[in-house]
Formats: structure tokens, C-alpha cells, sequence
């Protein structure tokens, strides 16, 4: 039975109902001696803890995103082939502009709650050596025969860990809210793509290369970003290329724009932060070295010639609003950092703070990334 689906749900909340009722129904009927009857009587009691503790687990999870599967769930997922040294641009020595194209074959999500219009493919990545779901989302211009030779910007969308690929459609809604305001020309017709980005079950990969661990980089922003290029009417060149994510995501976010300005020409962090740290059960909180390395901080800092990147951060005083001060004052042309502080009592670390936040996120996006 599927974690997320409804009649897992169902199950649940009939489960609560049965013990709710157990005890009205039986506490004075059960017989035998007093310890046997004291015995099933506690049974009753945490019978009816468990089942409540589920079903409201089982609610949060669908309304947030926060567990796919069974596997991420119990941290069992593993989607990594193989994890080679694929060296400083995550490419392996490759020319991905010279291999050989890959077209996907999408079909219509099969998760109704992320609303219309959502594409689901399995992909393998050719470089990175990982494998898992991929959705995508078309603007409502990208079937208008006026558009037929046009190549859209894409948007490239990352959860929280734990953290679904779905959230940013079932949970922040990202294509009903920007759906109407494409078609009224306040945002740009952006391509949304949402790849998975739980890799190894219970551990945050950090969205980082580390050799015979993983190659989430190179998933994300090289695998990833091809076959959408593939598939698609979509841009090739980073002008027309952003990345976006919140919480983990939002580190990662910051950290592919800073390292990959030939992919991507700006990124939105929504209550990130800079030192991998921010996550412990990330592989990049590891190490000193590992921590140095993935800071989007450090990587502005220590880079000799600054990325031609635009990053939009937000967060509150202590979750994210700081670390967005310090991009801020460490970047340096071509290099803009826009910080917007989220006020105390908006919500605080949460998909409905996020989701709120999604129009004036696409419209900073559409003065950055033209189709």
C-alpha cells in the first residue's frame, strides 16, 4: 500500500476509529485475573496512541512532502549505480553538449494532489550514475501554435530533506499559483522541473559529488538539465536556466548557481544556509573539508573570478536572513545577492511560509531569466 496514497490514509484514520471504540466497548468486559486484565487494558491504551500518532504522521506527510515511499521513509532508498570521480565540473572529461541526445518519455503524474499538468518520467542519469523520478511542468504557452519555434526558460525546483520531488507542486502549488499569472504576462512561461534528490535513504547528499558515495551534482545540474534540453523546447544556455530550492534545498540552490555559472544564471534560496552543518545528517557536514568545500559562502570568498550569478535569499532573523547578509556582502560584480527578511510570527520554517513566497520568487526570476 502506498505511503501517500488515500487509502493508506483511510486505513489509518479506520484504525483510530477501532480504537477509540475497543475501549468503550470492552474495558469492563474483559475477565481473568487482575494482572491479565490491567494488561489488556494498556494494550487498548497504546493501541490507540500508535494508531493516532499514524494517522496524524500520514496527514503531515501528504501535506508537506516529506516522505515519497516506504524506502524513503525507512531510509532503505537507494538510487546510486555508481558513484566515479568525475572530477572538478562533475562531467567526468565529458563534452555534454557533444553526447548523443536522450529523449524521455513523460507521462501525466500519477499523484493527482500536484495538480494539472504535471509529467512523471524514471530517468537514468548518463554521467552521474543515478536514477529516480523526475516531473516536469509546461507553461501554458508551450502547446500555443504562436510559441511553436520558441525555447523556454527553465526553473529548476528543489525540496527540503527529508523532502519530496512532488512537494513543490502538491505542497507549495508552484503550477496552479503561477499558471494565471503567465497567462497575464506578470512571470515569465517558465519550464518547472522537480528531480528527485533523496538518493541514499536516510542521508542528505548535500547535492554534492563525493566519489564512491554519490554524484548528486552531476544529477541535478548535468543529467538532469540535458535530458530536459532533450525532451523539450527548453533552453540550452544558462541565461535561460535558474535553480530554486528551500531548507536543504535552498543550500543547494545557492551552492549549484555559485559553483555552476555555465549552467544555471541565478538560484533562490528560501530559508537555506551556507555551512552544511545546517543539515548534520548531510554527507557534506562530514568533514572540515567537506564543509569548506559546498559553502556557498566560502566558494564566493575564495573564487578568483566571481560568478556571473544572481541569487535571490530569504529566511528570518536566525533561518537563513543572516546567511544572506553574509552572500551579500561577500559578493562582487558580476555577482548580485537580493536578501528579503521574512517577518518573526510569518510562519516560521514552513511549506506555507514557502509557499507563500512563490509569486514575488518567479516574478525576481522573470527580470533575470528571458525566454
Amino acid at each position: 500500500m502506498s505511503l501517500t496514497g488515500t487509502p493508506f490514509l483511510l486505513t489509518t484514520v479506520a484504525l483510530v476509529v477501532v480504537a477509540l471504540v475497543l475501549p468503550l466497548a470492552l474495558w469492563g468486559r474483559i475477565g481473568g485475573p487482575k494482572p491479565l486484565r490491567q494488561a489488556a487494558r494498556l494494550l487498548m491504551l497504546l493501541f490507540a496512541q500508535v494508531t493516532a500518532i499514524a494517522m496524524v504522521f500520514v496527514i503531515v506527510n501528504n501535506a508537506n512532502g516529506l516522505f515519497d515511499n516506504w524506502d524513503d521513509l525507512l531510509g532503505t532508498g537507494d538510487h546510486v549505480r555508481t558513484a566515479a570521480d568525475l572530477g572538478p565540473d562533475g562531467t567526468g572529461g565529458k563534452k555534454v553538449d557533444e553526447e548523443p541526445r536522450h529523449p524521455q518519455k513523460f507521462t501525466p503524474a500519477s499523484d493527482k494532489r500536484m495538480g494539472p499538468g504535471v509529467q512523471e518520467t524514471q530517468f537514468k542519469g548518463h554521467i552521474s550514475g543515478v536514477e529516480g523520478e523526475v516531473y516536469v511542468w509546461l507553461p501554458p504557452q508551450y502547446d500555443d501554435p504562436a510559441y511553436k519555434d520558441k525555447k523556454f526558460p527553465v526553473v529548476e525546483v528543489l525540496p527540503g530533506f527529508p523532502g519530496s520531488a512532488k512537494a513543490w507542486f502538491g505542497t507549495l502549488e508552484v503550477n496552479t499559483q503561477l499558471k494565471p499569472m503567465m497567462e497575464k504576462g506578470e512571470v515569465e512561461p517558465f519550464i518547472i522541473v522537480a528531480p528527485r534528490t533523496t538518493l541514499l535513504g536516510d542521508t542528505d547528499t548535500g547535492c554534492a559529488n563525493i566519489p564512491g558515495k554519490v554524484n548528486a551534482d552531476t544529477w541535478l545540474s548535468v543529467d538532469v538539465r540535458k535530458m530536459v534540453t532533450d525532451t523539450f523546447r527548453a533552453q540550452e544556455k544558462p541565461d535561460g536556466w535558474a535553480v530554486a530550492g528551500y531548507s536543504a534545498g535552498a543550500h543547494c540552490a545557492a551552492k549549484l548557481a555559485v559553483a555552476h555559472p555555465d549552467r544555471y544564471r541565478a538560484g533562490v534560496s528560501l530559508s537555506g544556509y551556507n555551512d552544511p552543518v545546517g543539515e548534520p545528517s548531510s554527507l557534506t557536514a562530514k568533514s572540515p573539508e567537506l564543509r569548506e568545500e559546498n559553502n556557498p559562502l566560502k566558494m564566493l570568498q575564495r573564487a578568483k573570478t566571481p560568478p556571473h550569478v544572481a541569487l535571490f535569499v530569504s529566511g528570518a532573523e536566525g533561518d537563513g536572513y543572516q546567511g544572506g547578509v553574509a552572500l551579500k556582502q561577500a559578493a562582487k560584480p558580476p555577482t548580485t545577492v537580493q536578501v528579503t527578511k521574512v517577518p518573526a510570527g510569518a510562519g516560521g520554517h514552513g511549506t506555507a511560509v514557502w509557499k507563500r513566497q512563490v509569486p514575488d520568487v518567479f516574478k525576481w526570476l522573470s527580470q533575470q531569466i528571458k525566454p
